[in-house]
């Protein structure tokens, strides 16, 4: 039997066990599944203090649907069998009604299968697409709001022949760069290299070589975590930063500060948010979670905020719904809009429309250079 069935299966079979009932109408709990170890386990502090932020925002005017807001944590950094037996005994055990993931897709690919749309589910950070699981609404960045508009306007600002693409080997580092060749080959340029690498690997040094070799004067890389930081600072020393632009869908802040501002020439990153976003919300979130969380404060990133307006998500589409029922929120989901840290967010097809930055490196971290508003997610899941 394929791994997954049999995972998605014997975690069913867990959930069919539980003897249903309804819940009472106390706190509304809700599950946060979030690496709290493993190699994600760097973005679990930030993420966690995100959250905490939402349920106090939220409570603070009143709840969902005039209930308050509890934050249940599980581990999602572990395997994916064992996140989601976290995620179950929150959801059956301590009756989380909703849940919030901000995990790889492995683990996703667990909780859809062990939810199969019973409980609502909000996936948030950037993902390769895909998904249209009934009951499961997804914040986080496609690659065609990533790439699509970002890299016609790097080859009108700087104009790359040779791009070469560089990922870890699984369906986020492919996809990622499977769409950007469609993008590549509208503005005329090549694509001269594409490599997928093990997580293990932690030297890049033949990589890039034939970076080298093969002339690129651009890189789009779709490494992730540790993997990006060590690319990264090698490319810089083989002196390559000052030969090829460097463009990047999950280079955010704990990232950036592995790799070093010196390492960051010519370095890109496509998100849906940065910590250094200038506008009146995002400026007010993140003051908000100076002032509350201190000098010592985890590294305000996108993956963590995306926590955070997951939980907007949750509110929206329940208050429109009048109820947590996954049909009637489905239903209820199509042109639901909020506003948060990211801007005004409308739901369409269980995925976001939103505002997409391009930033690149200075000094003091990243720099919003270029937005794209109201990027669609090009996915196209029947509600």
């Amino acid at each position: 039997m394929d791994r997954r069935l049999f995972l998605q299966s014997t975690l069913a079979a867990g959930a069919s066990a539980a003897a249903p009932s309804a819940f009472a109408a106390g706190p509304l709990k809700v599950a946060v599944m979030i690496p709290q170890s493993g190699p994600a386990g760097l973005f679990g502090p930030s993420s966690k203090a995100c959250a905490e932020m939402a349920v106090a925002t939220l409570n603070a005017r009143g709840g969902i649907l005039g209930r308050q807001v509890e934050a249940l944590f599980g581990d999602a950094g572990l395997a994916p069998a064992e996140a989601g037996q976290a995620a179950l005994k929150l959801w059956k055990g301590s009756k989380a009604e909703a849940v919030i993931g901000m995990h790889d897709s492995a683990v996703r690919g667990a909780l859809v299968g062990l939810f199969k749309g019973q409980v609502p589910y909000f996936y948030t950070p950037v993902y390769e697409g895909g998904e249209c699981a009934k009951g499961t609404y997804v914040k986080g960045e496609t690659p065609e709001q990533q790439l699509e508009p970002v890299i016609p306007w790097l080859a009108a600002e700087r104009k790359p022949a040779k791009w070469y693409l560089i990922g870890n080997d699984y369906i986020w580092g492919r996809n990622t760069n499977a769409a950007a060749k469609q993008y590549i080959a509208k503005t005329g340029a090549k694509v001269v290299g594409d490599e997928y690498l093990p997580f293990t690997v932690d030297n890049f040094d033949a990589s890039l070589a034939r970076i080298r070799d093969a002339g690129a004067d651009a890189v789009l890389v779709s490494l992730v975590g540790g993997a990006s930081v060590t690319f990264n600072k090698a490319f810089a020393s083989f002196g390559l930063a000052d030969k090829a632009l460097r463009l990047g869908t999950l280079l955010e802040e704990n990232t950036l500060a592995g790799i070093g501002f010196a390492n960051a020439r010519n370095l890109y990153s496509s998100s849906g948010y940065f910590a250094s976003v200038d506008t009146p919300a995002a400026k007010a979130f993140a003051a908000d979670y100076a002032k509350r969380y201190g000098a010592n404060a985890p590294a305000l990133n996108g993956l963590a905020e995306s926590t955070y307006e997951g939980f907007l998500m949750l509110e929206a589409i329940a208050k429109k719904a009048g109820s947590l029922n996954v049909a009637k929120m489905d239903a209820a989901s199509e042109g639901t809009s909020y506003s948060g840290p990211r801007g005004t967010a409308t739901i369409k097809a269980r995925h976001v429309e939103q505002d997409i930055y391009v930033a690149d490196v200075t000094d003091k971290g990243f720099r919003v250079v270029k937005t794209f508003p109201k990027v669609g997610s090009g996915q196209t899941c029947k509600v």
